[in-house]
């Protein structure tokens, strides 16, 4: 792949000047996304495309910064690797549910965030014993490795609930279904896409703020800018609410429309 490196002081320029870096910079944008989530980011067997939420805004961030749909490429990004993806430059970007934090604004910089999730927990349709995170003691949830949404409930809350280790979250919801665990608690997106197709419910109360980011090399400030004023227009143009519509309408989660305020590029 062929990159063209811009001067950091012409780079900075050209966004104060309100241009935006695109093909005349760049042969083409590569993208890291997730290939396992339902509804954020899912590559499909059979047509290997992706699609779902994140990768949508992935295109419409493209879009605005000039990219068309040739000239774009998707990269699978697993959680455990985004960090070093971004410092080999690897990808140009990371959209994929990558929530940002102070240990991580160390290495990356961020743009954003797209949206801000929450942590909620979903359970069995029929299961109304569960009305928030507190009705967790003594339930069986499920305990993702290398995730630390459980933690949160467990740690940081204190809340006497049992983690059941599983491998993906996938294996949870056959848990559930199986009757093995009572809930599993993460990200609220991750649980509407979850939640499709099955007899589950997302109990709608939220205990956490997940900013989700868009991941950029450390220092790619300018860039940074062109991708806030990019996901500005998205939310103003009502390209946002159509998205979220369109893959968590049918899931119960009670999703924001309004443009989330930027943690500014640093």
């Amino acid at each position: 792949m062929r990159r063209l490196v811009l001067a950091p002081a012409a780079a900075v320029a050209l966004a104060v000047a309100g241009c935006s870096l695109g093909p005349a910079n760049d042969d083409e944008l590569v993208i890291g996304v997730k290939a396992d989530q339902p509804g954020l980011g899912l590559l499909d067997a059979r047509t290997k495309k992706y699609d779902g939420f994140d990768v949508a805004m992935a295109r419409e961030i493209a879009k605005r910064l000039g990219y068309g749909p040739g000239r774009v490429v998707f990269r699978t990004t697993p959680s455990s690797v985004r960090e070093a993806e971004l410092k080999a430059r690897n990808v140009d970007l990371i959209v994929a549910s990558y929530s940002i934090t102070p240990k991580r604004k160390t290495q990356v910089t961020f743009a954003g965030p797209y949206y801000v999730a929450h942590q909620d927990t979903l359970v069995r349709a029929d299961d109304r014993s569960i009305g928030d995170v507190r009705d967790l003691a003594g339930k069986r949830i499920c305990a993702v490795t290398g995730s630390n949404s459980w933690r949160r409930v467990t740690e940081e809350r204190g809340i006497a609930a049992r983690g059941v280790e599983t491998p993906t979250y996938g294996k949870c919801m056959d848990r559930l279904d199986a009757g093995e665990i009572d809930a599993v608690s993460t990200d609220d997106l991750i649980l509407a896409g979850l939640a499709a197709g099955r007899r589950a419910r997302i109990v709608n109360a939220p205990f956490t703020d997940e900013k989700y980011g868009i991941g950029l090399p450390k220092g790619d400030l300018a860039r940074c800018e062109a991708v806030n004023r990019a996901l500005t227009e998205i939310y103003q143009d009502g390209t946002a609410t159509r998205l979220l519509h369109r893959w968590f309408r049918d899931s119960g989660l009670n999703v924001t429309t309004h443009v989330p305020q930027f943690e500014g590029c640093s």
